[in-house]
C-alpha cells in the first residue's frame, strides 16, 4: 500500500491503559498519524504528560477527551488550568452552563472547547433507562448540538449519524464536528452503536473523525491508519478539513 501524508482529519484514540503504552503506539506510528486523542481512562496513567510531551516534541495535535462536568465554577477553573498547556481540542458536556464556563476558563488559549451530545456507546433504550427526553436520538443530538453553540462552543462531539443534521444548522456555520464511534468497513463495533466508516463519516460533514481500537489493536497499526487516510482521501470522503 503506498503510504499517503498525515491528515489531520483522523485523530487517533490512545486508548491505552498509561503514557508508556501510549507513547510506544506513537512511535509506531510515526508519521502517519498528527493528532492524538487522550482520554481519561489513561489520565492517572500520565496522559496529561504524555499530551505535553506529544505535543512539544514531536509536533503532533492534541485532543484531550475529558467530558468535564461541574458547577460552572469548578468547570473554569479546571478548563483555566488545562488551557495553560494549549493543547488543541477539549470535550466538556455539552449543557450550556458547562460550556460556557469552559468557554470562559478556555480564555484567549488556543484550545478549543467541543460539548459532547449524546455518547455514541447509548442507543433509545439506554436514554429512556437515563430518564433523558423522549424523542430520536438524532433530534435530541440536534438540539444539543445547538444549544451548545449557542453557549460558545468550537465544536460539538456527535456520532456520523447526526453529522449531517448538525451541519445543517445555521448555529454549526463556522464550527466544527467530531465523530467518534467510526470504525473501518469490517471492523468490530466493539462498545458502539451508532458508527459509520471514516469515508462515510466525512462525507456527513464530519470535520475530524476519532479511531481507537481498529488502530491499536491491529497487527501492524501503522499500516491501518494508512488504510483509513486511504479511505479518507477516497472519492466517498469529499470534504475537505476545516481546521
Amino acid at each position: 500500500m503506498t503510504e499517503l501524508p498525515a491528515d489531520d482529519r483522523l485523530i487517533a484514540a490512545l486508548d491505552l491503559p498509561d503514557a508508556v503504552q501510549g507513547l510506544a503506539l506513537a512511535e509506531r506510528l510515526g508519521d502517519a498519524v498528527s493528532f492524538y486523542k487522550i482520554g481519561l481512562g489513561m489520565l492517572t496513567g500520565g496522559g496529561l504528560a504524555l499530551a505535553n510531551e506529544l505535543k512539544a516534541e514531536h509536533g503532533k495535535r492534541i485532543f484531550l477527551d475529558l467530558k468535564l462536568f461541574d458547577i460552572g465554577a469548578t468547570v473554569e477553573a479546571a478548563v483555566r488550568g488545562l488551557a495553560q498547556f494549549e493543547l488543541d481540542f477539549l470535550t466538556v458536556h455539552g449543557d450550556p452552563h458547562v460550556v460556557r464556563a469552559a468557554r470562559e476558563g478556555a480564555g484567549a488559549s488556543g484550545t478549543k472547547i467541543l460539548a459532547v451530545t449524546i455518547l455514541t456507546s447509548l442507543d433509545r433504550v439506554d436514554l429512556d433507562a437515563g430518564q433523558i427526553r423522549p424523542g430520536e436520538v438524532a433530534e435530541i443530538v440536534a438540539a444539543r448540538a445547538d444549544a451548545a453553540f449557542r453557549a460558545g462552543a468550537d465544536g460539538v462531539i456527535a456520532s456520523p449519524h447526526e453529522a449531517a443534521l448538525v451541519r445543517a444548522l445555521p448555529s454549526a456555520a463556522g464550527r466544527l464536528i467530531v465523530t467518534p464511534g467510526v470504525r473501518p468497513a469490517g471492523a468490530d463495533r466493539g462498545d458502539q452503536k451508532r458508527v459509520m466508516t471514516p469515508a462515510e463519516a466525512i462525507a456527513e460533514g464530519a470535520d475530524h473523525v476519532v479511531v481507537g481500537r481498529p488502530i491499536h489493536r491491529a497487527p501492524d497499526p501503522r499500516a491501518a491508519a494508512h488504510a483509513i487516510l486511504a479511505e479518507l482521501n477516497s472519492p466517498q470522503a469529499k470534504r475537505p478539513n476545516r481546521a
